[in-house]
Order: C-alpha cells, then sequence, then structure tokens
C-alpha cells in the first residue's frame, strides 16, 4: 500500500481554508558546527558573498558535509549493497501517518534502551489500532535536547570514540517485524543512529537496507506532535549516488478542537477564582 503525499486533511486544509492543520518542524538547525560521527570530516560553511553592489546586496555561501550529519535520512543503500540510493527512493515513501513510540521513562532508567516489539504492541493497545501501513515510525527518547553537544549527544565524555557511546535505538527484531507485518515507509529515531551506541555492527541499518526501507536519524520536537494522528514528511534533498542525506523533517496534524476550548475554559475558570480572590 502506498500512502499519498497530501493526505486528505492537507488537501482540505489548502483548499477550504477549513482546518486547522497546524505545522511542526522536527529538524534540527545544521550547523554553525554540528556533531558528526567520529572518522568523518567536519560541515564546513563557507561565506562566499556577503556584500552590498551598486543597485543591491548579495549573499552567496558554498558548505561541504558528509551526507549523515544533523537530522538527515539513511538510504537503503547506506548499509546494503544494491539497495536504493537516495535519488532512487520513491516520493511516497517519504511521508505517511506520525507514529510516535513514546520510551522516555525507560531509558531513563537505561541509556542503551532499545525499543522492542513488546513497546510496539503497547501503542497498537493504548490506542486501539494497529500500526497502518505506510507509516513513519520513529522512537521518542527525550534525546533531542541534548543536540548539538557532542558529549550529551553520544553519552560519553570522549565523543571520538564510537565504543564508549551510549545512546538508545531500535532493536532488530522490532524493526524486522515493523517491516514484514505492519509494512512501515519509514523508522527513525532522536538519537543519532537507529541502532543503540553500543551497536559494533549496526544490525538495525542492515535491517533497514535489506528490506529498502529508510531511516531518519536525530528528529527534532517529537514531543510537539502527537504520538498519532499527524503526517510525517522527510524532505530530503535528492542526491544522485547519494547514501543519505540532509532532511527537512516536519509533521502535520489537525488541532483537536476539543484541547482548545478545554484550555479556554481552564484559563476563564482561573480568570474568576483570581477575580473572586481579588
Amino acid at each position: 500500500m502506498h500512502f499519498p503525499i497530501f493526505s486528505t486533511l492537507t488537501v482540505l486544509a489548502f483548499i477550504t481554508g477549513k482546518v486547522d492543520l497546524k505545522l511542526v518542524d522536527l529538524t534540527h538547525i545544521l550547523g554553525p558546527s554540528p556533531p558528526n560521527w567520529p572518522g568523518d570530516p567536519p560541515y564546513i560553511f563557507t561565506i562566499l558573498y556577503r556584500q552590498q553592489f551598486d543597485d543591491y546586496w548579495y549573499e552567496l555561501n558554498k558548505f561541504e558535509t558528509v551526507e549523515h550529519i544533523g537530522t538527515h535520512l539513511d538510504a537503503p543503500a547506506h548499509f546494503s549493497e544494491g539497495s536504493k540510493r537516495v535519488h532512487e527512493i520513491p516520493m511516497e515513501k517519504l511521508a505517511g501517518p506520525g507514529v510516535i513510540i513514546n520510551v522516555k521513562a525507560k531509558v531513563a532508567e537505561n541509556l542503551d534502551y532499545q525499543v522492542s516489539k513488546d513497546d510496539l504492541e503497547a501503542w497498537e493497545s493504548k490506542h486501539n489500532k494497529t500500526i497502518p501501513n505506510g507509516s513513519v515510525v520513529i522512537m521518542n527518547s527525550g534525546w533531542s535536547s541534548k543536540f548539538p553537544n557532542a558529549s550529551l549527544l553520544f553519552g560519553t565524555e570522549t565523543p571520538d570514540n564510537a565504543s564508549t557511546f551510549h545512546f538508545p535505538g531500535w532493536k532488530k527484531e522490532s524493526v524486522d517485524w515493523l517491516i514484514t507485518e505492519r509494512f512501515v515507509n519509514a523508522i527513525g529515531v532522536d538519537t543519532p543512529s537507529t541502532d543503540f551506541g553500543q551497536s559494533a555492527t549496526f544490525p538495525v541499518h542492515q535491517r533497514l537496507g535489506k528490506g529498502n526501507v529508510p531511516g531518519v536519524e536525530l528528529v527534532a520536537n517529537l514531543d510537539s506532535i502527537p504520538e498519532y494522528g499527524s503526517t510525517i514528511y522527510v524532505a530530503v534533498i535528492r542526491i544522485y549516488e547519494g547514501s543519505g542525506g540532509p532532511a527537512r523533517v516536519f509533521a502535520t496534524f489537525q488541532e483537536n478542537e476539543d484541547d482548545d476550548e478545554d484550555s479556554e475554559s481552564e484559563s476563564d475558570s482561573e480568570t474568576s477564582e483570581e477575580s473572586v480572590s481579588e
């Protein structure tokens, strides 16, 4: 099943203007010195022009970067020979119903936590629905607040040594289940890797690659969207032959009018109480 790039809700919002559609950016700012994986060359931003000419102002810059830095997409080819590279990924695989797996409480007790199938079944039980085909499923571990501090992000005082990394990720078995039983479009994390920090062989990356399922890493602001009910878009730069690339990840969802009314009622109640006390 292919999930349409623009949901019915989105189309109605733009055509009629009657749907209160909220847009949330899930992307970290790239620069000025974003953390990168040990051994990768650093991000370099160079100003070429930033000046006034006779009749106009003109700016032009250049930047040099590896593909896998900041909020970015891993193409299946990243860890699987013969799988799709960035320019070959169909557009419909870069969007889908947002499914946010909140494991913040478990990560607070174990920095090396890996999202389990039990976590996925718990989500389905809580929301009384199966994870939809074509979903973009993202782990929310509460990790995004650590960006761009490299020591915090990689969970170590030696961020140049990958063997010391401690951060959460996915279990291979969970990813396999999402691919074979729920037919998801993409799987992501708010950490530097879909594999947890202590992984040495990257089995999740390998499984995603063999399944031709993109991975999304270093996703931001996940607390700003609902666990279910959004549409997530992964707008990666379409790099020819790319194994990945920086992406502008964002979500849309309909504002809950009942929540707004409740908030207004609570505000009115508080105002009334303050008036009485005065």
